[in-house]
């Protein structure tokens, strides 16, 4: 379950902070509020290639996505695969820099934008 998503320095978001309860969560709002940047974000965070950009004035922009799987959730497996620890939850967490590099976390281990793709698979389909 997508817990948290934080979000700075993305497009026009200085500095977000969602926390998402069990069951449904639904973001309303009007055209242009940033429902879609925030989607974008997401994306980012999960290892997507996104439309997310550093926003102007800023030298870098994070995206980070707090997940809370059961623990038979394949994504465990796959963190065991890689030799990374795991606690209650998965941090999730991409870094980019204005000039368009970015870096990649899990649980604030740099791995590749590769692994960070195929963890965020498992745990988010939207």
């Amino acid at each position: 379950m997508l817990a948290a998503l934080n979000i700075r320095d993305i497009v026009l978001i200085e500095q977000a902070a969602l926390e998402f309860a069990p069951g449904l969560n639904v973001l309303t709002g009007e055209t242009g509020a940033g429902k879609s940047i925030l989607l974008d974000s997401l994306g980012l965070a999960v290892g997507n290639r996104g439309r997310a950009s550093v926003r102007a004035g800023a030298s870098q922009g994070a995206a980070t996505a707090v997940f809370e799987p059961q623990k038979a959730h394949a994504a465990w497996a796959m963190l065991r695969d890689q030799a990374m620890e795991g606690g209650e939850e998965i941090v999730l967490r991409r870094t980019l820099a204005a000039d368009g590099k970015s870096r990649a976390f899990i649980n604030d281990e740099a791995v590749g934008v590769g692994l960070l793709k195929d963890l965020g698979s498992l745990l988010l389909e939207v």
